[in-house]
């Protein structure tokens, strides 16, 4: 009998993930009746915490926490993401598209990155994208940044190209490079680079 599992490169956590989804299994097989509640919690239990670091460059404001645990997003972190992100220029705050942060969770898992993501450009307000687009810096007219879908990031332990890399590799939305101002922009449209 074939084995795809090697045995020997299984951590205590897989091996126990492993264990309950055949318990599960078999229990389901032999005819047992499994509330969905206990069904639901051990999927939960098996999906693994999501934490994100951010420095932003324009406040100086740090933070560091997990966001999503047990299956479900934590509301108190996403409400302290969402003021970090926030525009700088009017203090307006919008919440951050939730797939935006795993996005940003899976790039730094990849580049297994020790650094905290240094934020450029979060949220921006309609009249801070305006402004912004009459000094002439190449801001679009209706940027995902005004919905709470885009962000501006550079990691300082990872180089530029690394980060566009594995953003444009990872096709979940728009990833621009920008290596003159010193960062890349990831977003949550449509797969598309610049």
């Amino acid at each position: 009998m074939s084995n795809d599992i090697n045995q020997s490169s299984l951590d205590r956590r897989q091996f126990l993930r492993l264990g309950s989804v055949a318990a599960l299994g078999g229990a389901a097989y032999l005819g047992g009746v499994l509330p969905g509640s206990v069904l639901a919690s051990v999927t939960q239990q098996s999906v693994p915490p999501r934490a994100l670091s951010f420095f932003n460059t324009h406040t100086a404001e740090t933070l560091e926490l997990v966001y999503f645990e047990r299956g479900e997003y934590l509301a108190d972190a996403l409400q302290a993401i969402n003021r970090l992100l926030r525009d700088h220029r009017t203090d307006e705050i919008k919440a951050i598209d939730v797939h935006l942060l795993d996005l940003l969770h899976t790039i730094t898992e990849k580049l297994d990155a020790k650094q905290p993501l240094q934020v450029v450009s979060g949220f921006r307000s309609p009249r801070s994208n305006a402004q912004l687009r009459r000094s002439g810096r190449g801001v679009a007219s209706k940027s995902y940044h005004m919905t709470g879908q885009a962000i501006d990031v550079r990691i300082p332990d990872t180089s530029l190209r690394s980060l566009r890399q594995v953003a444009i590799d990872l096709k979940s939305g728009g990833v621009g490079y920008y290596p003159s101002s010193g960062f890349v922009h990831v977003d949550t449209g449509p797969i598309r680079t610049w």
